[in-house]
């Protein structure tokens, strides 16, 4: 695989990982506070910010019973309602624009992740140069057939799925126009442990389908993100807030700003780092092979005399003869006077 760009940005092993920001909705529905998160993702390095575009309506059904209360106690959410939840976490149409416009002006690409075939015709309005499939969308067979009909990047997160469910995804997105794919491995937990992270998983997905991958990230801090990139991951993204003491529905697994600073930094160096196959000096390491260790007169040694550990041992810098050969100069004698200090070579023998 060649890789591909979105925007201007190169996607594939040949290039830097690609990082994101997901505001999603830390923005705790102020524009100015999404629009401070979208300025502290640039200044921290980000290469692009994305929102999810959904309502309340377009997710769920006003209801707080049953299925649609969040009962489970564990839960960051527990006690509220699903449409309560994207009520308060939605972010409003009308602000993509200028979010997606500040963006833009501090050099970051901007997209979103669609929840259902209007939120792809509205994005569609505001030309964005690649669309997300959320990992509890990745089955919505109609939603990625509509999302691959653009034409554009797609990037799935494949939390949840079998790999039966994302062959037939892969296989639609395809067959429905997508050429440009990213899949990301994905824990649908919030946040997600590094137990239950299987990073390993990154290598096979590529394998399987052909196709680029990256790591979608709920655990806290950078580690599984700079592990994944060493696994072969080309994108990462991250939950990103101003600060996790503000709250939000997704503020306890998300970046802080200087923390997102240290992933791209972080993911660029593990990138940078695997480099290829290599043995022997690198042309870095020339000077430093003088460094080694080589046979020395450590004491004057008069013509005639006798090599002994007394006078030759192994020590640096790396001008004479290799230590291997310290057994066969011992009981030989010196051909020469050798002052102490000498590299020893074949020719100070007798």
């Amino acid at each position: 695989m060649s890789g591909f760009k979105i925007g201007s940005r190169q996607i594939g092993l040949n290039a830097p990982p690609f990082v994101i920001a997901e505001m999603s909705g830390n923005h705790n529905q102020s524009l100015e506070r999404a629009l401070a998160i979208v300025e502290a993702a640039a200044q921290a390095g980000a290469h692009a910010l994305k929102l999810q575009t959904y309502t309340p309506d377009t997710m769920t059904l006003d209801l707080d019973q049953g299925e649609f209360h969040i009962g489970d106690p564990n839960s960051l959410w527990a006690g509220t309602s699903l449409y309560k939840l994207y009520q308060e976490a939605y972010t409003p149409w009308e602000w993509h624009q200028p979010i997606f416009e500040r963006a833009k002006s501090l050099g970051m690409l901007a997209f979103s992740t669609p929840f259902d075939e209007t939120a792809v015709d509205f994005l569609e309005t505001l030309d964005v140069p690649a669309y997300k499939v959320a990992s509890f969308e990745n089955t919505d067979i109609p939603l990625i057939r509509k999302v691959a009909a653009t034409g554009k990047p797609m990037i799935i997160s494949t939390g949840m799925a079998n790999v039966a469910e994302l062959d037939e995804s892969v296989r639609e997105a395809r067959a429905a126009g997508c050429r440009d794919l990213v899949l990301l491995k994905c824990t649908s937990t919030y946040p997600a442990t590094p137990q239950n992270t299987h990073l390993r998983t990154i290598p096979h997905l590529r394998e399987l389908f052909g196709c680029e991958v990256g790591l979608s990230d709920h655990t806290m801090g950078v580690g599984a993100a700079v592990a994944a990139v060493a696994l072969g991951a080309v994108v990462v993204e991250k939950h990103f807030t101003l600060r996790r003491a503000d709250g939000g529905v997704d503020a306890t697994f998300s970046l802080e700003p200087a923390e997102l600073a240290s992933l791209v930094v972080e993911t660029e160096r593990a990138w940078q780092a695997m480099g290829q196959v290599q043995y022997g000096a690198t042309s870095a390491e020339q000077k430093s092979l003088v460094y080694r260790r080589s046979l020395y007169v450590v004491a004057d040694i008069a013509a005639g005399e006798i090599f002994s550990a007394d006078n030759v041992r192994a020590i640096r810098p790396g001008l004479g003869l290799p230590p291997k050969h310290l057994e066969v100069v011992l009981g030989r004698r010196a051909g020469r006077d050798l002052p102490r200090g000498t590299p020893l070579s074949w020719d100070c023998l007798a």
